[in-house]
């Protein structure tokens, strides 16, 4: 189990990078995170629902997705409320007392999708969450010690050197768990190192002697590593050669942003995310995201004016795109007839597509493939389904998607060729579909990122890393097919 000091100390792609090592040497192995809290999250074939860093990591092992690599998953949809989902299915929203009392319920079954992954395996490498040391969490804990005892699973504790402070961050979590948690620790990993490792060497011999516990190894930082991020909004730019702009309000609830990840990736494109009181600067694409919370997010945008700039945007020739959320907000309503966003009410939508969209309780949950057909020409397109909307739409549907043998339409365009919608996430993904919408946008050169091969070409390059960077031997002993 890979546990780590804080939030974002690396926890995700440590075990991404680990599960391609052990897949790259014929090891069968799985990922498996018992609770994840993000708003970034996938489907599995069977119409669950996981978070997306277990997606990364699936695909590193070469695996289909599962809703067992991630039994536990929250939304957050308020500041102190969630929605609980487990095994890929919502249950109920709660807020975080209630959560709290609830959490001892569900360890058996944690325990139980870990063994369901143990089938046909040879190992599962686990990712914790937040940090172990967060003493007012340990009652009833499933997410990091609490799980690992109760698995009797080893743990290495990762940290980040880039955020300074590492020696502290390492030593001040150790001594905090309790003596039969510090039983488990088998090693530290300090990530993402810049510079001569030599220059650590006495502060590793310090951490060692104090602690008892070996350190695994130093990784070196990586820059312009490329993995989808589990939640956090990642700001990297790849290249500086940018020339078409677009923007994407920051919204409260924003989920999924790994939308745009091959636009930010793009060499030609300067994506920008709109921090809460700023405005939105002139673009040639506004790109409205998705929202777990779609009224909520739609009242924000106009609370901070960002409605009257879209508006000036449109006339001034600019184009719109809305992703699954933010394709609801433009539309003409939203209607939350059995409260599923809080309060049972009506919000009217910003009435740039002739779509009426009503929310109900169960989700759309589907992995889907079809085509988008622009100024005649077909492109293909695949990605998710992920929203509670059912929408009415009197407008152009540019997208045809594909389930099974059913066909149906997909998304608006509106009559002046202004204002798209989808509910289609990962419709970027696909290097010729990106090509066409941001053509439409006005954008005429094709230099989208292969999403996929991007993937392959990070989880491999971090793979290698690793293999340098770690004692693979230490860190692997009695896992059955390893080698070095």
């Amino acid at each position: 189990m890979v546990q780590g000091t804080t939030s974002d100390a690396g926890k995700s792609v440590m075990v991404a990078g680990l599960c391609r090592v052990l897949a790259r040497k014929g090891v069968k192995v799985a990922p498996f995170k018992p609770q994840n809290m993000a708003l970034n999250s996938a489907v599995t074939p069977d119409g669950g629902e996981i978070g997306r860093a277990q997606a990364v990591q699936a695909q590193a092992c070469n695996l289909p997705l599962s809703v067992h690599m991630n039994p536990v998953l929250l939304k957050p949809n308020t500041d102190t409320g969630a929605q609980i989902i487990i095994r890929g299915k919502a249950i109920e929203d709660m807020d975080a007392v209630s959560y709290h009392s609830f959490k001892p319920q569900l360890l058996e079954m944690v325990l139980e999708s870990f063994d369901i992954l143990g089938e046909g395996t040879q190992a599962r490498l686990v990712e914790g969450a937040g940090s172990p040391a967060e003493v007012n969490l340990r009652e009833h804990d499933i997410a990091n010690m609490g799980f690992a005892l109760a698995a009797n699973t080893p743990v290495v504790i990762v940290a980040d050197i880039d955020r300074g402070g590492v020696f502290a961050h390492l030593y001040g979590t150790y001594d905090l768990l309790s003596d039969d948690e510090k039983k488990l620790v088998k090693g530290f990993i300090i990530n993402r190192f810049r510079g001569d490792v030599t220059l650590l060497e006495s502060g590793l011999t310090w951490l060692t002697e104090k602690t008892g516990v070996p350190v695994i190894g130093v990784v070196p930082y990586l820059h312009g590593l490329y993995l989808e991020a589990e939640d956090a909004i990642n700001q990297q730019q790849l290249d500086d050669d940018t020339q078409f702009k677009i923007v994407v309000p920051g919204l409260p609830r924003i989920s999924n942003h790994t939308d745009f990840d091959a636009l930010r990736l793009h060499p030609g494109v300067d994506l920008c995310f709109v921090k809460p009181g700023d405005p939105l600067p002139a673009a040639d694409l506004i790109i409205l995201p998705g929202s777990k919370n779609v009224r909520g997010d739609l009242a924000a945008l106009r609370n901070r004016g960002w409605d009257k700039q879209i508006a000036r945007h449109l006339r001034f020739g600019g184009k719109i795109i809305g992703i699954c959320g933010g394709y609801q907000m433009l539309g003409l309503s939203i209607d939350d007839p059995h409260g599923v966003e809080g309060e049972m009410s009506q919000c009217e939508g910003l009435n740039y597509l002739n779509v009426t969209t009503t929310l109900e309780k169960q989700k759309t949950l589907k992995q889907i493939g079809g085509v988008l057909t622009l100024n005649g020409n077909t492109f293909p397109v695949k990605g998710y389904e992920i929203h509670a909307g059912v929408s009415q739409v009197n407008e152009q549907q540019p997208i045809t998607l594909q389930s099974g043998s059913d066909c149906y339409p997909d998304g608006a365009l509106c009559a002046n060729d202004q204002v798209l919608g989808t509910y289609l996430h990962g419709i970027f993904d696909e290097p010729d579909a990106c090509n066409a919408l941001l053509n439409w946008a006005g954008y005429q050169q094709n230099r989208a990122q292969d999403m996929t091969q991007l993937r392959e070409d990070n989880l491999n390059r971090l793979a290698d890393s690793l293999e340098e960077s770690l004692d693979l031997d230490a860190l692997f002993t009695g896992i059955e097919g390893w080698h070095a």
